[in-house]
């Protein structure tokens, strides 16, 4: 029985989320509000942007209040899966920052919208899973982004130690499908998780 109700899977472009969720939510038989999946690229779709405007402040504002908008749908549910979180649009925020200054600036506006004050204690007692890069996976689609993803994965980390939010890391270690979603479910069934600052 999943103790865990909240399940976030985050990480870089190209690192199995996606895969990795969908196998998650056929396992715990999610539908609807349940599986929060990925909510960026319909996002960036709607507003007519694409991979080149990954800087725009206002584009990770909008993904981060859908995102959480998505979340609140399932308010009260026992469980619920997201593919991905309101930290990826922070994370990029300050990836595509002009220098340090700027990056402080930035992900201060986006940690200061109510509405993610609102969703942090919530993160803070929930199961993050950061997947780390692997080098055979990177593949350029034309909309993901492909060629920092070690920097990226750095300031996931260090967003959410900063933040308060434990995680596990989930990396070369372990590659394969079956064994990454048994890997996810023992720790979401675990009532106490070995997880990492």
């Amino acid at each position: 029985m999943v103790r865990c109700a909240r399940v976030y899977v985050v990480g870089p472009s190209s690192t199995g989320k996606t895969t990795l969720c969908n196998a998650l939510a056929q396992r715990l038989n999610l539908k609807g509000p349940q599986f929060v999946t990925e909510v960026a690229r319909r996002v960036i779709k709607a507003l007519g942007l694409g991979r080149e405007d990954i800087g725009l402040l206002d584009m990770q504002k909008a993904i981060m209040l859908a995102h959480l908008e998505r979340e609140r749908e399932n308010e009260g549910s026992s469980i619920q899966l997201c593919d991905r979180s309101a930290i990826d649009p922070i994370v990029y925020a300050i990836f595509t920052a002009a220098n340090p200054a700027d990056a402080e600036s930035r992900k201060q506006v986006l940690l200061d919208l109510p509405e993610f004050q609102q969703a942090l204690p919530r993160y803070r007692e929930s199961l993050f899973v950061l997947l780390a890069p692997v080098k055979e996976w990177m593949v350029d689609d034309g909309f993901r982004h492909v060629g920092d993803e070690s920097e990226i994965l750095t300031i996931f980390r260090s967003t959410l130690s900063e933040l308060g939010i434990q995680y596990r890391e989930i990396g070369t270690e372990i590659r394969f499908l079956p064994e990454r979603t048994a890997f996810v479910l023992a720790l979401a069934t675990e009532s106490h998780f070995a997880l990492r600052y």
